[in-house]
């Protein structure tokens, strides 16, 4: 009988590719995954170390899959990803229930480190730079859309990030290898391609001398099967007009602008030793906005050291004056390793938060009235579950994982993955109504 395994994975898109690569390689391996941890005999947490928060859920996760070693099947427990990855060595003597600590430059070799484990080894490596799995992956999304990972790591070196820190300097993957992988995705069933990256915009650049990721995002749209493409993560100073105009114009992009800005005051930017400024900001904006028909998605921080009440009042004036269709706001989270964790003029964490309510108070108000002026307006759904209220789905408006859904009301039974045609009949403060018609 062939040994069980069963994952968990946690934080972002980027993270879960990597997760998929493993369940790829485990199972051309022969080992046999399973959709449940508590039926496998090899468990595997593959942990975010992006954030404090982060960092608490994944510690507790590991606490959680190692009472399966006394309670259940679970013969092995083994911790990958970027906490593993930026804590191994700390974590091993205060987790001794962990078999194993991977980093993420080892991700091929976790079918070797389970062998390993099972003989009665622990294994401790966080050495190594991620480098991109010769595998197939098992897709873990819904049968439609399917994350693709363009590049790893980041060169941008935001004094509040800690992903330089772990994952190392901006690593494009070649560009065929890329559209190879995007054809796998198609001929699996996947028809939404959504390019990942730390820092999307950059692909290319240090692999080409030159940012491609106009020619990617062509590239993709001439694979026959592909329906919707959605890039994500696209840091301000590489966005010029052309990238704007070909995320509207090309017939498969989805006309979608997903733009992390953190911030809009200027002296907070710089000591973000983030690159451009507020008015580079309010630029895009403005020139993606004139497009007409294009959802704007972006994330701030609240509460970066020194941040005075009038940067502050700056942010939120600035989120009534540019609305945004969708924004996430977090409060600052002090990482070691940063340079902002030892910048004077922390911020207490009472205000950090307040300033975080403040932010998402307004915005629930600009989400609501921006989706109030879609009703009436007929759009293409893709259905993807069902809960109390009915079925819902996404257009092409709306993102998977982070953005609100449409529920769609229909006189007969609608099937996961059918795309239908869909009026808009009302508004909540993230998710839209519609008929089916």
């Amino acid at each position: 009988m062939n040994v069980t395994v069963g994952m968990l994975s946690l934080g972002c898109a980027k993270n879960r590719v990597d997760a998929e690569y493993m369940l790829g390689l485990l199972d051309a391996e022969g080992f046999d995954i399973v959709q449940d941890p508590e039926d496998a005999q090899v468990v595997i947490v593959n942990t975010c170390g992006f954030i404090t928060s982060a960092k608490e859920e994944s510690i507790q996760a590991i606490l959680d899959m190692a009472q399966l070693k006394n309670e259940g099947n679970c013969r092995a427990l083994i911790v990958t990803g970027c906490l593993s990855q930026r804590y191994a060595q700390d974590m091993e003597a205060d987790l001794p229930e962990v078999d194993a600590f991977v980093g993420i430059g080892h991700i091929e070799e976790v079918p070797s480190i389970i062998r390993q484990v099972l003989e009665g080894k622990r294994v401790i490596d966080n050495s190594g730079t991620y480098k991109f799995p010769n595998a197939k992956r098992i897709l873990t999304t819904v049968p439609r859309y399917a994350y693709l990972k363009v590049a790893d790591g980041c060169d941008n070196r935001c004094a509040y990030c800690a992903i330089p820190g772990i994952r190392g300097g901006f690593v494009s993957r070649p560009f065929d290898e890329v559209i190879e992988e995007a054809k796998r995705l198609v001929e699996l069933g996947y028809n939404e391609i959504i390019p990942i990256a730390q820092d999307t915009t950059r692909y290319g650049m240090d692999i080409y001398g030159k940012p491609r990721l106009i020619e990617l995002l062509d590239a993709l749209s001439d694979i026959e099967g592909v329906k919707w493409i959605r890039p994500l993560y696209l840091y301000p100073d590489f966005i010029s007009p052309q990238l704007i105009d070909a995320i509207h114009d090309m017939d498969k992009v989805c006309n979608y602008f997903d733009l992390p800005i953190q911030h809009i005051n200027d002296e907070v930017l710089r000591n973000m030793n983030r690159r451009g400024d507020g008015k580079l900001i309010r630029d895009i904006h403005s020139m993606a906005r004139k497009k007409g028909d294009m959802a704007l998605r972006t994330t701030l921080i609240c509460g970066f050291p020194g941040e005075t009440a009038e940067q502050f009042k700056e942010l939120y004036d600035f989120i009534e004056e540019y609305q945004w269709d969708r924004l996430g706001a977090f409060a600052f989270s002090q990482e070691e390793g940063t340079k902002a964790a030892e910048m004077d003029g922390q911020i207490k964490e009472s205000l950090k938060k307040s300033r975080v309510s403040r932010i998402m108070s307004r915005q629930r108000a600009i989400s609501k009235s921006l989706l109030e002026k879609r009703v009436g307006s007929v759009c293409e759904v893709v259905i993807e579950g069902m809960d109390q209220r009915g079925f819902f789905g996404r257009s092409v408006f709306e993102a998977p994982d982070v953005d609100g859904c449409i529920y769609v009301k229909s006189d007969t039974d609608l099937q996961i993955g059918q795309y239908v045609s869909a009026k808009i009949t009302g508004a909540m403060d993230y998710d839209l109504m519609a008929d089916k018609v």
